[in-house]
């Protein structure tokens, strides 16, 4: 008995054998962790595992029950012959792995096979290769992922349900009775433990695969983190030169080089301190990667292409793209081709991957940027003619009555348009310049409200230094003078504060004029307001840019009633540029 369960252990090392193989096909490895297959999936299993059921039967030995003969391979059975086997390892861990279908369907082609070779427990044998499949599905669908233990327990126990039903199926039972004396327990006992050994030996393969694709997907996420400040600046001869540092630190290269589609940004480890221009066969090499737009790996030596004092053996060439189009190249230098593995090529996909989608993001970040800027300086330059219409039509009419007022006010223009023209140019001016500005505003506004206008200013010093956009004020103070003041003869009183508060500075820009219904009030702030006075829009402006600039909170804050004046307010981020920001007019 002794002797049968070696042989027995022998034979299922042919078994596992075909296990190792088995972990290289992808359908397989899905089905180790997948709950359900597709159907295509279901019957490549069941022609599989039923065909390992075959090799079982064929790997077993044949027993002669009268001379207790064994022959070592099986072949056509006589009538007395029995097969030590170990078919139930394939129908097993057919369901097992991957439900009932696959274990019934695997049963059925290797108990079919196993009737078709006769013996007095030719149906006993293929009536139990069936029930094998039935029961480790049954299991399946009971507890999910299979463990190494219910894969011993379901071996055992569907080799000993085939030696009950050779008990009851097979005739004579004397014979049946000899049989399973000799053969019952070193076949549970091999079974179930081959049973066990296939599942091992997958699991452990895939699971250091898995770890393996963790650790390189973990270096991936390491060498992003560290670029990403980098590339975030586009694909430059510095940002290349860092990011060819940090991928030659992370990863084992005797070099590593990234080029555009032109020239070579950087070169890091062998041959960075006398790296000369790539030979002609190497250039053909890199813009072939940069054509096709796919991972080359070529021999450095059988183009005869080295680095003076450094032969660098093979490189493996990875695209960096922008938007589909091949804008560079990422090369990695080793000394043989032997270093270049699986997990290696791997794991530069997935750097150039990784890489091109930051270039990506880079360029989405500039395209946005820019957009913004677009977007501020479209809406300054829209509110230019809205200020200068209004003073060209109070020149015309000072044109005939005061010449000289007219011509005073045309320099006062001329002045003011200059600055205005200027300061649109930048995203940001300070709160000194803004105050000048409106002060230049008010003198030719005066023009038209003669002795009826009144400013008053109470300005904290300490706020002057404050960041602003351009334009911020003008239009408050043009409201109140175009919509507060209309149809109003006297006593037109501006008051203009502004306040340091904490970490911030407030601005009130205040009117006694006609004030605004609560509907209006309402609708202030928002693009293209229909209303009888004006469409509202220079207010969007400065509430748009305000809120673009510093946020929601610094959104304009209106207090009005008809007939008492309005407040306008609006609270900004304490932020001082006294040492870098100078007038656009002086040196």
């Amino acid at each position: 008995m002794l002797e049968l369960l070696i042989t027995m252990v022998e034979r299922i090392g042919i078994i596992v054998t075909i296990a190792f193989i088995l972990t290289r096909f992808k359908f397989f490895r899905d089905m180790v962790y997948q709950d359900q297959l597709n159907h295509q999936q279901q019957l490549k299993a069941i022609v599989f595992f039923g065909f390992f059921g075959i090799i079982g039967t064929y790997t077993g030995l044949s027993l002669n029950i009268e001379s207790l003969e064994f022959d070592r391979w099986t072949a056509d059975l006589a009538t007395d012959e029995a097969i030590v086997n170990s078919r139930v390892i394939g129908v097993v861990l057919g369901g097992l792995l991957g439900g009932y279908k696959v274990g019934i369907g695997a049963g059925l082609i290797a108990g079919f096979h196993r009737f078709s070779l006769g013996g007095f427990t030719a149906i006993s044998c293929g009536l139990a290769a069936i029930i094998a499949g039935v029961l480790s599905g049954w299991f399946h669908r009971r507890k999910g992922r299979v463990k190494l233990q219910s894969a011993l327990l379901i071996g055992v126990l569907a080799e000993t349900i085939q030696m009950l039903v050779i008990l009851l199926i097979s005739r004579p039972f004397e014979k049946a009775w000899a049989l399973v004396e000799i053969i019952g327990l070193p076949m549970i006992l091999a079974n179930g433990i081959g049973c066990a050994l296939f599942l091992l030996i997958i699991k452990s393969v895939i699971n250091e695969e898995e770890k393996a694709g963790a650790m390189q997907a973990q270096k991936t996420l390491r060498i992003a983190g560290q670029t990403l400040a980098y590339l975030r600046n586009g694909l430059t001869a510095h940002s290349a030169k860092e990011v060819c540092h940090i991928i030659h630190h992370e990863i084992p290269t005797s070099a590593v080089a990234i080029t555009s589609t032109t020239e070579i940004l950087a070169h890091v480890g062998l041959g960075s301190d006398h790296h000369r221009p790539e030979s002609p066969i190497q250039t053909q090499i890199t813009m072939d990667a940069i054509k096709k737009g796919e991972i080359l790996v070529a021999n450095q030596r059988a183009i005869h292409c080295r680095i003076e004092g450094c032969p660098l053996g093979a490189s493996v060439i990875a695209p960096l793209k922008q938007r589909g189009k091949t804008i560079g190249t990422l090369k990695f230098y080793f000394r043989s081709e032997k270093e270049i593995t699986d997990v290696v090529m791997e794991l530069i996909s997935g750097l150039s991957s990784m890489m091109s989608n930051q270039l990506e993001i880079a360029d989405a970040d500039k395209a946005h940027q820019l957009a913004k800027e677009a977007e501020i300086k479209a809406l300054q330059a829209q509110i230019s003619p809205h200020f200068l219409f209004n003073t060209l039509n109070t020149i015309v009419s000072l044109i005939r009555i005061n010449p000289a007022k007219a011509r005073k006010l045309l320099i006062s223009l001329s002045h003011y348009l200059r600055q205005n023209l200027t300061v649109t140019t930048h995203s940001m001016t300070i709160l000194e310049q803004e105050l000048k500005h409106v002060k230049a505003y008010l003198s030719i506004e005066e023009a038209r409200f003669v002795n009826k206008l009144e400013v008053a200013y109470d300005i904290d010093e300490g706020a002057l230094l404050q960041n602003i956009p351009p334009l911020t004020l003008q239009p408050l103070v043009e409201n109140a003078i175009k919509h507060g003041f209309k149809d109003k003869e006297n006593n037109c009183i501006i008051n203009i504060i502004v306040k340091k508060k904490n970490n911030s500075t407030y601005i009130l820009v205040a009117d006694n004029g006609h004030g605004i219904s609560k509907e209006r009030i309402k609708q202030i702030g928002k693009p293209l307001v229909h209303s009888e006075s004006g469409t509202g829009l220079a207010m969007y402006n400065v509430n748009r840019r305000l809120t673009m600039m510093f946020g929601d909170d610094a959104a304009l804050k209106i207090k009005s009633e008809p007939n008492k004046g309005t407040e306008i307010a609006f609270t900004i981020p304490c932020v001082e540029e006294a040492k870098t920001w100078k007038h656009p007019s002086k040196p």
